[in-house]
């Protein structure tokens, strides 16, 4: 039998890199559209919603490099600095 951390490993790795990307591109789009004074003015509020976009990618990342990393998944979801998204991983965690 394959041992599911072996397997699933190079799978988590991956999707870092996937979200790592995403949040590289969003970055790329805000930035641009920060650029554009009038548009910054009108919607800066919304512009905060990048910054969490950016911030949640960023987590998820690191959350899936620590379990492909070999990392427990309950120990690894401690790392989350987000607490919106620690506690709705703590839920998947416990509904699993």
């Amino acid at each position: 039998m394959h041992d599911p951390a072996r397997l699933y490993a190079p799978l988590h790795a991956a999707l870092a890199v996937e979200l790592r990307d995403l949040r590289l591109q969003i970055e790329g789009i805000a930035a641009l559209m920060v650029g554009d004074e009038a548009l910054a003015l009108t919607y800066i509020e919304q512009f905060q919603d990048f910054d969490l976009i950016i911030q949640r990618a960023e987590e998820s990342a690191r959350l899936l490099d620590s379990i492909a990393g070999g990392r427990c998944p309950h120990d690894a979801v401690e790392q989350v600095r987000l607490s919106a998204v620690q506690d709705r991983l703590r839920t998947a965690l416990r509904a699993a």
